[in-house]
């Protein structure tokens, strides 16, 4: 029985010696076949898919293109490439922008050789793989996120005219829409704030300055 084809790792980093250090990790590996590197996300663009590596390790903050932009550049062109973010930075929101971009792993540059050999392995079988650390900040920027953020534009136009004592029939008036689709946001307001009644939403949406103080 032949062995399987080694999996074909790209890299791309603007610092040399972490070029180097994952280049001599990717060769020390049997299952791993290192293809080429960028020192910067443009350079990333333009090399990697004459390449079409099978997993990319990709630097986050690189001069000329993040790493992210990056991804969101060559996912179209390269639907079979796992791309995986390799980072000093721990910050939920560039892990929710770099997911949404198309990285199936993020991972701090402080990993073991023996995590990021997991993280390839894993990537490259389809799964997706964030850090310990950053799957804890991503549940504590959920768990600290600030009340009304989920909001329309349209229920906060409604919430802003319960501040201002509006009833329901006034609102519908003021926006030209009919009582039960009035009913409709209101209920749906309340529920996404998780209070019992308008007095509470009013309150609510006033500490949280989701609406002009009056």
């Amino acid at each position: 029985m032949s062995n399987p084809s080694p999996i074909r790792v790209f890299v791309a980093d603007d610092h040399p010696m972490i070029r180097a250090g994952l280049r001599a990790m990717i060769d020390a590996e049997a299952a791993f076949s290192f293809v080429g590197e960028a020192t910067h996300g443009e350079e990333a663009v333009q090399r990697m898919p004459a390449i079409a590596p099978d997993v990319a390790l990709m630097d986050l903050m690189m001069p000329r293109l993040d790493g992210i932009s990056a991804i969101a550049r060559l996912r179209p062109l390269l639907p079979a490439t796992r791309f995986v973010i390799l980072t000093s930075l721990l910050d939920p929101a560039e892990v929710r922008r770099a997911i949404d971009a198309g990285a199936s792993g993020y991972l701090m540059k402080n990993a073991s050789a023996h995590e990021l050999v997991h993280v390839i392995q894993a990537v490259h079988a389809g799964r997706r793989v964030l850090d310990a650390e950053v799957t804890d900040a991503l549940v504590g920027a959920q768990q600290q996120r600030s009340p009304g953020g989920d909001l329309t534009q349209r229920e906060r136009e409604l919430l802003a005219l319960m501040a201002e004592g509006l009833n329901n029939q006034e609102i519908g008036q003021r926006l030209a829409i009919a009582l039960p689709t009035v009913k409709f946001h209101i209920t749906n307001i309340l529920a996404k704030l998780q209070v019992e009644n308008r007095t509470e939403a009013v309150i609510l949406a006033l500490k949280h300055r989701l609406v002009p103080a009056r």
